[in-house]
């Protein structure tokens, strides 16, 4: 066999290599993507329980005595992306950090990262975030990260000033580009639950309003959660297709090289051919 077809042979063998990688890629961020949708279903449960005892504790208060959303405009802002954390995810990141710079556009303030991938291009952009974290890359690591992102939040919140808490992450989606959606965490908007009063106060340990605060954070916390699940899954989704797309150009290489063999081949069996021809017998 000649170097050309060799080399032909070697291509040929290295494509059928990478397409089972790339197979195997895209199967593991279809599987993750599935599983943490599945998730969401029991966070958005727990974030439904929390809202209906929050609506009876704000019951329990006067009307004057409960908490409500400051009249006065924010006075800092912290603004929290969901990054990936890993590659092949084509422009996710980029939308993420683009979203992230247009809010620190419309109101200043610190800005704070999940995964190393969007630590990288907020790097590139030129942004300096005050915090940043890995990113989930499996949804069994969701709640402790919420864990992490809850308490990194709270020890920057200023008690003197109101502070606006904002959330940027993407949504998965069935076909096309996943969805960046930006949503605001904090104040703590308490009009979205119904009050509740009860007809006979319950027991409770802690002194009434301390218990609807709890609440409130634990709330936040189930966003938190809920928010990871949505970026784990559009993030695995958006590198599901990228491996849909490296399968196509994989797929026409091969075709290519396929070619390519086939025409050298018949070539030097042409040759051989002329050449034997061509001898003269004695």
């Amino acid at each position: 066999m000649s170097s050309r077809l060799g080399e032909l042979a070697q291509h040929l063998e290295t494509t059928h290599e990478l397409a089972g990688v790339i197979g195997a890629m895209r199967g593991i961020a279809a599987a993750r993507s599935h599983e943490a949708q599945q998730r969401l279903a029991g966070v958005r449960a727990y974030a439904s329980t929390l809202g209906e005892a929050i609506g009876k504790g704000l019951g329990l208060l006067e009307e004057l005595d409960r908490p409500g959303t400051p009249k006065n405009g924010a006075q800092a802002h912290l603004l929290l992306v969901l990054c990936a954390e890993q590659g092949f995810v084509g422009t996710f990141n980029d939308r993420l950090i683009d979203a992230a710079a247009d809010g620190l556009q419309r109101l200043p303030g610190d800005l704070l990262v999940v995964g190393a991938r969007g630590q990288v291009s907020t790097a590139d952009r030129g942004l300096k975030p005050v915090w940043s974290a890995p990113m989930a890359v499996h949804p069994d690591e969701a709640q402790a990260l919420a864990g992490r992102i809850a308490e990194a939040l709270y020890t920057r919140l200023d008690p003197k000033r109101v502070t606006r808490v904002s959330l940027v992450h993407g949504m998965p989606r069935q076909a096309g580009k996943q969805a960046i959606v930006t949503r605001s965490l904090l104040p703590f908007d308490y009009s979205r639950f119904p009050v509740e009063p009860g007809e006979r106060s319950p027991r409770t340990h802690l002194e009434r309003g301390q218990l609807v605060l709890q609440l409130a954070e634990e709330y936040v916390y189930a966003e938190l959660c809920e928010a990871l699940m949505l970026s784990c899954a559009a993030e695995n989704e958006a590198r599901m297709h990228a491996m849909i797309t490296a399968q196509d150009n994989i797929s026409r290489r091969q075709d290519e090289l396929h070619a390519q063999f086939s025409r050298v081949r018949q070539d030097e069996i042409t040759d051989e051919i002329m050449e034997l021809s061509s001898q003269r017998l004695f």
